[in-house]
């Protein structure tokens, strides 16, 4: 019998299963994609950084981020809080095969894309991060400022 071999969180793509589950979050709750007014693209690169870093959205927009992995390994764009984006990046490092799969988290082989919905209902100061096991601690992070009141 042969065995299939072992593939680690980084070469794997982790397909969406189902419809997509609307829970809230600090962050947010996912969105529909035809309420999206504004498309956003995001490239990964293998330096360990996002272009743009820096992005501004309103309360209450939805936005459809484009993540673009322009490198020759795996990626990831998540949005989330700053907590909760390191506690997941801590897990990443001790179990570098965990699955997840999660509205806000678009996993990008190199040369693709992915995309994710997102309605920032809340205010405040939020990041985007690539959570593969030494990524997120080489610095691979950006930031969302979500302005209150609809003011970008």
């Amino acid at each position: 019998m042969l065995a299939a071999p072992a593939r680690a969180h980084g070469d794997e793509v982790h397909a969406k299963k189902g419809p997509v589950r609307k829970e809230q979050k600090d962050w947010g709750i996912a969105g529909d994609a035809k309420s999206a007014k504004r498309s956003i693209e995001v490239g990964m690169a293998d330096n360990m950084r996002f272009t743009p870093d820096k992005i501004a959205v309103r309360q209450g927009e939805t936005v459809k981020f484009v993540a673009r992995n322009t490198g020759k390994v795996m990626h990831e764009f998540v949005i989330g809080t700053k907590a909760e984006n390191g506690k997941h990046a801590e897990m990443m490092v001790k179990f570098p095969t965990m699955e997840h799969d999660e509205p806000y988290m678009a996993h990008v082989p190199p040369g693709k894309t992915g995309e994710i919905v997102w309605t920032f209902n809340r205010a405040g100061e939020f990041e985007f991060a690539c959570l593969i096991a030494g990524h997120y601690q080489a610095g691979m992070v950006g930031s969302i400022t979500v302005a209150a009141g609809g003011k970008a």
